[in-house]
């Protein structure tokens, strides 16, 4: 457990910061836990050893079999939200159970974290950017909304900024992992984006990027921009921590699109990461620019 959650500090963003409230903390950490698990299962993460297969009433072998624990974690998730064959099995989700009672969440975006990874076992390639946002949807706009019913400020409105932000964060995640996600013989960049640039799939092998590839990153990033700029009014529609909170979310995307623009749009020799000091200047300046209302 300990393990999944410390993969908090590799985000581009902070996960559960201090200055929050104790019980938002707790909720957000729990949260986090949650989905680190569900990627972890579909990316084949886990720490060797079958425990966390054990955990979820499988055999220890079936730890590389990602479908039935998938299958076997939806189960889990159902005893968080009161299923009758008793309580969650798995650490991470007996801590869901009282954040999920507690903030009254649904099922839906947790349900769709499982889904994303459900897809990511059968679809390897998308071909339209459509195809890929629709993948954002299960990936990573639940987690946006959860933060929003977790302290309770949920509206359409919010929610419509807040899947803008959320989209655009996993696409700058992608755009930094090409290599690692070629890896796992997976790319999500958009197959009629890579003709439209000349990018060929070995040319994203490659030890480092040509022209190209370059223009091709260069494009996407700019459309991960354009989204984090049409959901940073979400920042300025709420006050207090909240608002240093999801200036936290939007900077963080911000800042590693900096450091991406700063690689001169090279991601194949590893993900270009933003430093502490350029993320928090991204921060204070969605801080000052956020139009306020409410």
């Amino acid at each position: 457990m300990s393990a999944t959650l410390d993969k908090a500090a590799a985000e581009n963003f902070p996960v559960a910061p201090v200055f929050l409230p104790r019980a938002w903390r707790d909720g957000l950490t729990a949260v986090y836990g949650y989905a680190r698990l569900v990627d972890d299962i579909g990316d084949g993460d886990l720490a060797p050893g079958g425990h966390d297969a054990v955990l979820l009433g499988l055999d220890p072998a079936a730890v590389d079999d990602r479908p039935a624990m998938l299958d076997a974690l939806e189960a889990d998730l159902h005893r968080v939200f009161g299923g009758t064959d008793g309580p969650p099995r798995h650490p991470l989700l007996q801590a869901l159970r009282p954040v999920v009672r507690a903030h009254d969440l649904t099922p839906e975006p947790f349900l769709g974290l499982i889904e994303a990874n459900r897809q990511d076992q059968r679809v390897t390639r998308y071909e339209t950017y459509a195809d890929l946002v629709g993948y954002c949807e299960l990936s990573a706009n639940p987690i946006g909304r959860l933060v929003l019913s977790l302290t309770g400020t949920s509206t359409p409105e919010r929610v419509r900024r807040s899947d803008a932000v959320c989209t655009a964060l996993q696409i700058v995640e992608h755009i930094q992992d090409v290599a690692e996600d070629l890896g796992r013989d997976r790319i999500y960049l958009p197959a009629e984006d890579m003709r439209r640039f000349h990018v060929t799939e070995a040319e994203l092998a490659a030890p480092s990027a040509g022209a190209s590839v370059r223009s091709l990153i260069a494009f996407e990033a700019e459309r991960a921009r354009e989204l984090l700029n049409e959901g940073t009014p979400l920042v300025g529609s709420v006050h207090g921590r909240l608002r240093l909170l999801l200036a936290g979310f939007v900077g963080g995307g911000r800042a590693a699109l900096r450091a991406v623009t700063a690689a001169g749009f090279d991601v194949l020799p590893g993900p270009p990461k933003p430093t502490k000091s350029g993320l928090l200047r991204e921060v204070a300046a969605v801080l000052r620019t956020a139009p306020r209302k409410g």
